[in-house]
């Protein structure tokens, strides 16, 4: 049988990550099809679409995945705050698993998980017919034990009362992951709040996150490695910092 665009043709995400697996990847902002295949071509291992900061058109995000999946290569979505509709429909094409922003609790992780899992685990609604069920070829039972095997689910921490929280967001079941983003962290902090790098290390020391696959942003190769070497399992290269400074370079005289 054909390999479902839920796993790929190179096996789930979830399941490397289950199996330990240290895995690089690269986040985008659409319209990035010659990107998508530049990365593919290069050996990454998945590419995360951010329509978070950048569009978030179903439309062209399904033409992303697809593109992505020719060349083997999974796709993870960043949908925006609370936007449970966008990461069913990004499922429904194909996508391996969601990203979500400003998960605050264990309360936001539990609606999280509800909406990208069919009933009776969650509220995503079932269809066989789009892109992850081969337009209605799979049964519904492969499909719906496809779906509960390979959806991947990183909440985001992004304020101090999220990492405080972290533990609790983690623990609930279905949540994969997590990723600190130290951007929307500082930002959020008031005059009397611990550092970012404070609240990095106690997250990441917390006992309570230590059976999660930890993700962390890199700008560039060594600080990818030195999240690897650091317990990282998961790195995320952003490609816009990574152009740009490449492009400032080139502007040098």
């Amino acid at each position: 049988m054909a390999a479902s665009p839920e796993t790929g043709r190179t096996g789930s995400l979830k399941a490397k990550l289950r199996a330990g697996d240290r895995l690089a990847g690269a986040l985008v902002r659409m319209p990035s099809e010659d990107v998508v295949e530049m990365l593919a071509v290069a050996g990454l291992d998945f590419v995360l679409v951010d329509c978070e900061h950048g569009p978030a058109d179903v439309g062209s995000l399904r033409h992303h995945i697809a593109l992505a999946q020719v060349h083997g290569v999974p796709v993870l979505v960043r949908i925006g705050e609370g936007e449970h509709h966008l990461a069913a429909r990004a499922l429904d094409q194909g996508a391996q698993g969601i990203v979500a922003p400003h998960v605050e609790s264990a309360a936001d992780a539990e609606a999280l998980v509800r909406a990208v899992h069919f009933p009776p685990r969650g509220t995503r609604g079932f269809a066989t017919y789009p892109r992850a069920g081969r337009f209605g070829t799979v049964t519904a039972a492969d499909h719906r034990a496809a779906a509960a095997d390979s959806t991947l689910v990183i909440a985001m921490l992004e304020s101090p009362s999220a990492i405080a929280n972290a533990a609790g967001i983690v623990s609930v079941e279905g949540v994969d992951g997590y990723l600190v983003g130290t951007a929307d962290l500082a930002a959020s902090l008031g005059p009397d709040d611990p550092s970012v790098a404070e609240l990095l290390a106690a997250v990441r020391a917390d006992p309570g996150t230590a059976s999660v696959v930890r993700v962390d942003l890199a700008a560039g190769a060594t600080s990818a490695t030195e999240a690897f070497a650091d317990g990282a399992q998961v790195v995320v290269h952003n490609v816009a910092h990574l152009l740009m400074e490449t492009f400032r370079t080139l502007s040098l005289r």
